[in-house]
């Protein structure tokens, strides 16, 4: 069940989920959405639950020179993030929507793309329509969602240690939200609801890599809303909680160089 805290990225979250998560978890699935997008040439292009711009990043220098790129997001502190990140380019029109309710016409679109977003609307069928209804036939809605937390390593062992430090009322951002919409099939049947039916989905495994276990540590604990739940139940305590994790992942990976998988599934649905 999504929670409305489950949302809030703010405070100092955009920039250091953009300094740590990005990198750990997030880079390698840009890269590989921004290529499926590009594939198509597509001359106008949709991104939703843009974030911190990962994605932009690795999708705009694909694009055709007269390409339009419109990157939005519902956190306005993401947002800003992205634009501070990505530089000028006049292709790309940067849009605080919510994917539920988008401001575009019909039929305006030939992709939207949404990495890693999916997860945290509220009502997935209304915001799959809404994608349906902005895109032209024939056009194509690219997004990831993450696989269960028991195939993302470093995500299970924070949430682990986390459960370890708080045994009363564990903390479960990651695994109710994050890793909480991973069923093929109902991922699927969401999609056939909003009226899609030619669709493709592709789990991929990656390997997640960071200099020590600190990284990561920082990375789910003060970069995501697992921040909000973590200061919920320790109030000055996250700096104390960010070291115990950070000390459970080395004693699971030692203190040098950590890796682990992620994995994601890439789903494609064609209108």
């Amino acid at each position: 069940m999504l929670l409305e805290a489950d949302k809030v990225f703010s405070d100092s979250i955009p920039e250091i989920y953009d300094r740590y998560l990005v990198p750990l978890i997030f880079e390698a699935f840009a890269a590989d959405l921004a290529g499926r997008v590009a594939a198509s040439r597509p001359g106008h292009v949709l991104e939703t639950a843009a974030g911190s711009g990962v994605v932009t990043r690795a999708l705009a220098p694909l694009l055709g020179p007269d390409a339009r790129y419109v990157a939005s997001d519902l956190n306005q502190p993401m947002l800003q993030r992205a634009i501070d990140r990505q530089g000028k380019d006049k292709r790309i029109d940067w849009r605080q929507a919510d994917a539920l309710a988008l401001p575009f016409d019909d039929a305006s679109f030939d992709v939207l793309c949404c990495q890693f977003g999916v997860m945290f609307f509220p009502d997935r069928v209304a915001g799959y329509r809404e994608a349906r209804r902005v895109l032209k036939p024939g056009g194509r809605f690219l997004f990831n969602a993450w696989d269960a937390i028991e195939h993302n390593d470093l995500a299970r062992m924070v949430t682990d240690a986390a459960a370890k430090i708080f045994p009363t009322d564990p903390p479960r951002f990651l695994a109710r939200t994050p890793h909480g919409y991973h069923d093929v099939a109902a991922i699927v049947d969401d999609l056939r609801t909003a009226d899609f039916v030619d669709i493709e989905v592709e789990t991929l495994a990656r390997p997640s890599t960071a200099p020590g276990p600190r990284d990561p540590a920082i990375a789910y604990c003060q970069g995501t809303p697992l921040r909000n739940e973590i200061l919920a139940r320790a109030p000055a305590g996250l700096g104390e909680v960010t070291d115990r994790i950070a000390e459970a992942i080395a004693a699971a990976c030692g203190d040098g160089p950590v890796s682990g998988k992620v994995q994601a599934h890439v789903v494609v649905a064609t209108v």
